[in-house]
């Protein structure tokens, strides 16, 4: 079962009131774990949960609470419906009796790379599109009633998606949609091999701004959503699972890129990613945020009937299926 740590005080330290919860995935390393930190630097009314294994958050808490006393953790294992939903109980109980101040943001940062498109999560899912895409609605659905305006929830997506040679250097294949083959174990050609596990990644990083772009149509005024895209950054540990060539290039050859403007590290990425949290960062929900501003995503990404069609399948695969909650109404 998860369970939550206590917050406590740093030594000699000024306890600020947290009036407001901010929720995050993907907040124990790499960009995430930066953006947390800055998070806590420049908003110390805020109490940040941390979504994440219980043995890689109880890595990080201290260096956390160092920062500020407002961090708790709940476990959870994102490729598991069962567990996302005995995290998002959790939460519910905490918010609904005010050991949490109220939610005021919710960031989905994990997400997986795999060097297949074969491997089954406990549901029998594709790993991938199960935790990049499914999970992130499974929480959303659960948490949405509980979000307090004004305030902002974070996905955060690649320019991967849009397979092209401008955009990903001919390292990623094109993103191939098409449900339900794609949540599948096997769902693209040649499934065993790397090729087949980058365009997975891609296509559930498409899938994301998809969801997106439905949420924005169904959240109430006062609630945005927005995609971001970090782009490249070196150091994330990301590609410790993508198979072939791409760790050594992502560990020997793009850092030589960080003196460009084309390559982040995780501390200036964690950095810009804490502004669009924080909302630093203007943009309207449902946009696309590359590094620092909104821009447009790629022309498939737009796209409101597959939008549509995939909340349809999600709201019908059994981590919905007979929710409580009242489901967000699309807009006319």
């Amino acid at each position: 079962m998860p369970t939550r740590s206590r917050t406590i005080s740093p030594k000699g330290s000024h306890m600020t009131t947290a009036n407001r919860t901010l929720i995050m995935t993907g907040a124990t390393r790499g960009i995430g774990l930066h953006a947390a930190r800055d998070v806590l630097r420049r908003s110390p009314d805020a109490h940040l949960v941390i979504l994440g294994r219980s043995s890689s958050a109880a890595e990080v808490l201290p260096s956390l609470r160092e920062i500020s006393p407002h961090v708790s953790t709940v476990d959870i294992d994102l490729a598991s419906m069962a567990s996302v939903a005995a995290a998002g109980a959790q939460l519910e109980d905490l918010l609904d009796s005010d050991q949490l101040p109220p939610l005021r943001g919710l960031v989905f940062n994990a997400g997986v790379h795999l060097s297949n498109a074969l491997e089954a999560t406990v549901d029998g899912y594709e790993r991938t599109f199960a935790v990049n895409v499914m999970a992130t609605h499974q929480l959303l659905r659960q948490l949405h009633p509980h979000i307090q305006a004004p305030s902002r929830i974070v996905v955060t997506v690649s320019d991967a998606h849009f397979g092209d040679l401008r955009h990903t250097g001919g390292t990623m294949p094109a993103p191939r949609w098409a449900l339900p083959e794609i949540s599948r174990p096997g769902g693209f050609d040649r499934s065993g091999e790397v090729r087949a596990g980058r365009r997975a990644y891609v296509t559930s990083k498409l899938g994301g701004i998809h969801l997106v772009h439905e949420w924005a149509r169904r959240l109430p005024d006062g609630i945005e959503i927005v995609s971001y895209n970090p782009s490249l950054v070196v150091g994330t540990g990301l590609a410790r699972e993508t198979g072939g060539a791409f760790p050594f290039l992502m560990s020997r050859i793009i850092p030589l890129l960080t003196v460009t403007p084309l390559v982040d590290t995780p501390v200036p990425a964690g950095s810009k990613l804490a502004d669009v949290i924080l909302g630093v960062t203007p943009a309207a929900s449902g946009a696309y945020i590359h590094r620092t501003k909104t821009t447009a995503s790629s022309a498939e990404s737009y796209d409101a009937d597959r939008e549509r069609a995939l909340w349809t399948w999600l709201e019908r695969s059994p981590q919905t299926a007979g929710r409580e909650h009242k489901t967000p109404r699309a807009e006319a």
